[in-house]
């Protein structure tokens, strides 16, 4: 494994590895005014959910890597403290893209990149007709995290309105996961899309007590056809099955092929049964999983 000292780097070799490594990041796409009026709209990919109680975003206009300048949407925000954040979906990512560009100080950026305005409520920035999910937020603080190029300005926005379009809502008014069609940056010029069949889920550990991977038998802990997350999946049980439970298993037709296919060839046998266990664990089947390696 290579390894690297930060101090040895400069700014922009700082910029390729760590963008490129911490990945994908999801995009802030900001709406501010000066205290002239002048709206400014800019997308930053420094940028997550920090708290639910208060509700606060966290981006970061950092300095230019080039030549050490601040950015438009910063020089704002210490004139008027409100911001909207425009949440980005794929079918908006290009007009973004463009709505990063450097254009002069007073150059409308919705114009520009062929946005929508529309009136906040709470807040003088418009918000992105286009963007299925807008913030109307103030701005708490603005930490600034150094003075050198590349340095980040921290700006903590508490939300207070929470626009959504409801086309992406499900049944019962919540957000679909399926429907948001995100997209997040990666390094350089690369970017992500988050679609269906791209998507999965993980069971949350919150409501009970996995056993962990050091609870389970050598064989299966150290198997050579599970992998980590599928060891990641087994120990997030909070019991293992009973023993009722895997002699009936075990009555399956193709757990009976397996054991009667592999009498007297214990290494065949492991390997057929942590394969069956894989795959069940591939369509989230953990408790049949479970069963199976411990026929």
């Amino acid at each position: 494994m290579r390894t690297i000292r930060l101090s040895d780097l400069s700014p922009v070799e700082m910029q390729n590895y760590l963008q490129y490594a911490i990945a994908p990041r999801p995009i802030c796409f900001a709406s501010t005014v000066d205290k002239g009026g002048n709206i400014n709209l800019s997308p930053f990919s420094f940028f997550n959910l920090f708290s639910t109680n208060p509700p606060v975003c966290v981006f970061s206009p950092s300095r230019r890597v080039r030549d050490n300048t601040t950015k438009h949407t910063l020089e704002n925000l210490h004139e008027v403290r409100e911001v909207v954040i425009n949440i980005v979906n794929y079918a908006m990512v290009q007009q973004v893209s463009l709505a990063s560009v450097e254009y002069p100080k007073g150059i409308n950026e919705f114009i520009k990149a062929g946005f929508t305005m529309l009136p906040s409520e709470f807040v003088k920035p418009p918000r992105v007709a286009e963007s299925p999910v807008q913030f109307e937020c103030v701005v708490n603080d603005i930490i600034s995290l150094g003075k050198t190029p590349g340095a980040g300005n921290l700006i903590i926005a508490e939300i207070k309105l929470m626009h959504i379009n409801e086309s992406i809502l499900d049944a019962d008014g919540k957000i679909d996961q399926l429907k948001m069609d995100h997209v997040a940056r990666l390094g350089g010029d690369w970017y992500c899309r988050v679609t269906p069949d791209n998507l999965f889920k993980v069971a949350k550990p919150v409501k009970t007590v996995g056993i962990g991977v050091d609870a389970m038998p050598f064989a299966i802990r150290n198997s050579k056809i599970l992998t980590g997350n599928n060891l990641g999946q087994l120990g997030n049980v909070e019991t293992l099955p009973t023993d009722d439970e895997i002699a009936a298993y075990a009555q399956r037709d193709e757990i009976k092929e397996i054991l009667d296919g592999t009498i007297g060839d214990a290494q065949t046998r492991e390997t057929q049964l942590h394969l069956k266990a894989k795959e069940l664990l591939e369509v989230g089947k953990v408790k049949e999983a479970w069963m199976v390696l411990l026929v």
